[in-house]
């Protein structure tokens, strides 16, 4: 009997899952059994070779790829039977690396990086922000992240220990991802009014075309601010299958490949409060809105079309958005885009040498860039962005807050390990201070974590935190850029 490796953390988790009333010790034996009975299998497998914490496994199969896997090394069977017995002593010592995980100390806290000092000569609004991908209860399957035990795995166990991370970081604006509607309602919205918090939130648009309790497990994105420094003036809602359906004259991949994706985006126009400001003076009596969107962008690697134009629809439409604002809280005046600041935060799915991250952090992507797949776009796209040049272009002068040598990964699952979760900020308006290092690789290696979800790390996301100093744009001129240096 075939087994992956999948197979078997899966069926050893089970044991877990069927001994809970009794000791551990007792699951323990059970355990060992079954990892005997398992070792005297013979066993033929396709096989892959991965990097795991450090070492090699020799031959494993990957039976189920995550969805954000980028790519898949495969390699041929071997009959050779002591190969097969290393293949199987080493799949047995992955999961007894977790077989009493609550053994396993939780890692050390994630640093934090200082990157500049605030500038006490100009008011400022310095707050903090959070991006987190919670992994909601429905995509959190066996099947998907079966190194990880059950237990660990199910929601009443991963809601809290997210709930207190998002507590210890207690960031001034959360940005979040898959929620499911009725968390959000009944666990994320309550729990966070209790700590001073007013939220909005939407589900993907599928939700509309379902039944109540069916819209109940549908997931979205949600963002949370502390009301004792801000004020929602308008929430937005930005969805691609709508916008995708509105401007596909001309491109039946715009129909087919575009349109049926529902992922969304989600804007909340925020206001600062005037107590927020240090120092406070005449000049921060005037408002100054600040547009906090999250997004959650499509997930197939085999979609970078996709991905890159639902990126460039979100632009557009956050462009009329801020357009809008800052004429209403400026009427009279000509209208100054760069008036109303612009954080933006998601699951972009998309690595950094990506045409999503290229177009987002320099501004312009090429009309015949790669990850358009030459599928026709180019009509519809100068359409919807009114751009006849070679390029495609956007007006936000946005920097990423978190940089490769920083953060060497956003997302980690057993078969895929990369960033692909961004904080961007308009660099003309705002300047990072600091911002919360990565997972200690030490305590990943040295505890054989090969994938997250784990009993200490709740999601298979990692959160970004960055504390940033917003200008008043009223009155100050901006900084000759953003960029901070790396220390």
């Amino acid at each position: 009997m075939a087994l992956t490796i999948v197979d078997r953390h899966s069926e050893a988790a089970l044991i877990f899952e069927r001994v809970d009333q009794v000791s551990k010790s007792t699951a323990s034996c059970h355990y060992e059994r079954h990892l005997q009975q398992q070792t005297t299998r013979s066993t033929t497998t396709t096989t892959a070779n991965h990097s795991i914490a450090g070492g090699r496994v020799a031959r494993v199969v990957v039976a189920h790829p995550h969805p954000h896997s980028h790519s898949h090394s495969h390699s041929h069977p071997s009959c050779c039977s002591s190969k097969r017995l290393a293949t199987e002593h080493s799949q047995a010592q992955i999961v007894k690396s977790w077989r009493n995980p609550v053994t396993v100390n939780p890692p050390p806290q994630r640093p934090w990086l200082p990157l500049a000092k605030p500038n006490k000569t100009r008011p400022a609004c310095i707050f903090t922000v959070m991006c987190y991908n919670v992994l909601c209860d429905k995509y959190a399957t066996r099947q998907m992240y079966g190194y990880c035990p059950g237990w660990a795995l199910g929601w009443d166990y991963r809601k809290k220990s997210i709930i207190d991370e998002i507590r210890h970081y207690a960031a001034d604006i959360i940005s979040l991802q898959e929620i499911e509607t009725e968390q959000f309602y009944h666990f994320f919205l309550p729990e966070l009014k209790n700590d001073g918090y007013e939220g909005i939130f939407s589900p993907k648009s599928r939700a509309k075309t379902m039944s109540e309790l069916e819209r109940k497990y549908v997931d979205g994105c949600a963002i949370f601010f502390r009301t004792s420094k801000f004020t929602l003036i308008k929430e937005h809602l930005i969805e691609f299958n709508q916008l995708a359906m509105a401007n596909a004259e001309g491109s039946d991949n715009m129909l087919n490949r575009v349109m049926p994706k529902d992922n969304i985006g989600l804007a909340a126009l925020l206001k600062v409060k005037e107590t927020a400001w240090e120092p406070m003076s005449e000049v921060t009596q005037i408002s100054q809105p600040l547009l906090v969107c999250t997004a959650h962008i499509h997930w197939d690697p085999e979609f970078c079309d996709v991905k890159l134009i639902q990126t460039m629809m979100l632009s557009n439409e956050l462009k009329t958005i801020i357009d809008e604002a800052s004429h209403s809280f400026r009427p009279g005046h000509k209208n100054d885009s760069n008036s109303v600041q612009l954080l933006l935060c998601g699951d972009f799915n998309s690595l950094p040498d990506s045409g999503v991250v290229e177009f987002l952090g320099k501004g312009r992507v090429a009309m015949d860039h790669l990850d358009f797949k030459d599928m026709g776009y180019k009509l519809c796209l100068q359409r919807l962005l009114s751009n006849d040049t070679n390029e495609f272009t956007h007006s936000f002068k946005l920097a990423s807050a978190y940089s490769e040598d920083i953060m060497p990964h956003t997302n980690y699952t057993f078969d895929f390990k990369g960033i692909i979760d961004y904080i961007f900020y308009t660099k003309t308006g705002m300047v990072p201070l600091g911002l919360l290092g990565p997972v200690s690789n030490d305590w990943l290696r040295e505890n054989k974590v090969v994938g997250c979800p784990h009993p200490h790390i709740p999601s298979d996301h990692f959160p970004l935190l960055v504390e940033l100093e917003l200008m008043h744009t009223a009155s100050q001129q901006a900084p000759p850029n953003g960029l901070i240096n790396r220390r």
